[in-house]
């Protein structure tokens, strides 16, 4: 077991989380295929078929002030792109699904939003910060990885990035 596994082991086991599905988290990392989201027992409509789309997934939390933040650009880039092929899925990692609604029936997006109540995907991610999205290219390979939210400068990057996935 390396020092990475090991200390990962410990902090499950102090929060009380089963050990062995952090111990598999290597964590999406760019140039990786986007794992098949049906396999994480998430809660919500997830889209059926991906392939071939430009899709950015997005880790949230109600309680995460950039991620309520960054709601209003996703929403205008699904707006803006999703014509031509762009796809968000928003994944909530609170704690409860009903948080995530008493959210979204305030703040209604034209995005997928999704709930990951096991904390199954997010942990296979590897996030450590919130917000945390992947943008993954029509082949399915996440291309860009992007944490935290910085308002103006990462609404450019993301219309950037996706104009260049989508040409």
């Amino acid at each position: 077991m390396n020092s990475v596994s090991l200390s990962r082991s410990l902090i499950a086991l102090s929060i009380g989380l089963a050990a062995a599905p952090l111990l598999q988290a290597e964590g999406w990392k760019e140039n990786s295929a986007l794992p098949n989201l049906k396999n994480f027992g998430l809660t919500g409509s997830i889209p059926e078929n991906l392939t071939g789309k430009v899709v950015l997934v997005d880790f949230w939390a109600t309680w995460c002030t950039p991620c309520k933040a960054s709601f209003p650009v996703m929403d205008e880039l699904q707006k803006q792109y999703g014509t031509n092929g762009l796809v968000i899925v928003a994944v909530s990692v609170d704690e409860k699904k009903s948080e995530m609604e008493k959210y979204l029936k305030k703040n209604p997006v034209s995005f997928v939003t999704l709930h990951d109540s096991s904390q199954k995907l997010v942990a296979a991610a590897d996030v450590a910060t919130m917000p945390t999205s992947f943008l993954i290219d029509r082949t399915g390979k996440i291309r860009f990885v992007h944490t935290g939210f910085e308002g103006a400068k990462t609404k450019a990057d993301y219309a950037k990035q996706i104009e260049s996935l989508l040409k």
